[in-house]
């Protein structure tokens, strides 16, 4: 089903507005939510997940209006929230078992066949009986996967889930992610880029509680395709050029400052043409470089 949300709008009690006539649709399969540290994807993930209130605009899931209808829109619903707490002196199977019943699975027998599946799919099996407190970050992120699958959920909101994990976990979840996607909606919310890249089909880039442009990954590069030019500076140089140049992203390479800019033209000054990726598309757009049009 598709996830329609219009002109919402949230302002806190400080007055900082954290989404200001957010627009999306997102349809099934994996959506990433793409955008930096308090650009408003927590509060955006918090409101689908009818955790909190917006001041204004709506949220349809299909026929369900997701602000009005919550009860029905929970009973579809799975979540892991960017803070995922465990008793650490409780099993994964104990605590996964007691999740169940809060999602309704009351008979015994379907309720162990269920649990035993998804440890089974989140790679925990075998650790099944070991408390919580002795898992890894990347484990307890796979439980919260596991806790949010259960009642075979049609939305799932993941938010910031592969924050802190070592690259390994990283492909384990990534992996796992993969392969729950595809016949349900999937909205991940990251600010790492390669999370969406190596995902989703389907993305947008938020800001300042503004979608500033959302479409397919693929679409959104070659967008970019001959406007991103690069070069190595010297430390003491790196001021001089952002200066002069529409500077969008630096980064040490083998002990060296590579800068990338975006430019029309060749800007000169010694750069060359640099193959654009995602990460070239989401700084140029967060910069206000990169503008082009797009349908969200």
């Amino acid at each position: 089903m598709e996830l329609r949300i219009r002109n919402l709008s949230k302002t806190y009690a400080n007055g900082v507005v954290a989404l200001d006539r957010i627009s999306l649709t997102i349809p099934a399969g994996m959506f990433g939510l793409l955008g930096p540290n308090g650009a408003g994807k927590s509060t955006l993930m918090r409101t689908l997940a009818t955790l909190q209130e917006c001041d204004s605009g709506s949220v349809f899931f299909g026929d369900l209006d997701v602000l009005d209808e919550k009860d029905e829109i929970r009973r579809l619903l799975g979540y892991l929230p960017q803070d995922f707490g465990v008793y650490p002196k409780v099993t994964a199977y104990e605590l996964l078992d007691h999740f169940a019943v809060l999602k309704g699975l009351t008979n015994k027998a379907r309720r162990r066949e269920v649990v035993d599946g998804l440890l089974q799919q989140t790679n925990l099996f075998e650790v099944r009986h070991q408390r919580l407190g002795g898992f890894s970050g990347g484990m307890r992120q796979r439980f919260g996967i596991a806790q949010a699958l259960l009642g075979d959920p049609r939305l799932i909101i993941v938010d910031e889930p592969t924050a802190g994990l070592d690259p390994q976990e990283r492909v384990r979840f990534h992996n796992l992610l993969s392969d729950i996607g595809d016949d349900k909606t999937v909205l991940l919310s990251t600010h790492i880029v390669s999370d969406v890249a190596d995902l989703c089909a389907n993305m947008a880039i938020i800001n300042q509680g503004h979608v500033l442009l959302c479409g397919e990954p693929q679409k959104l590069i070659d967008a970019v395709k001959g406007k991103i030019w690069a070069r190595f500076v010297a430390k003491h140089e790196l001021a001089a050029f952002q200066q002069r140049h529409a500077v969008i992203s630096t980064r040490l390479l083998t002990g060296r400052t590579l800068i990338h800019v975006y430019a029309d033209q060749d800007p000169g000054d010694g750069f060359a043409s640099a193959i654009g990726d995602l990460d070239d598309v989401y700084f140029a757009t967060i910069a206000g470089r990169h503008t082009a049009a797009s349908n969200c």
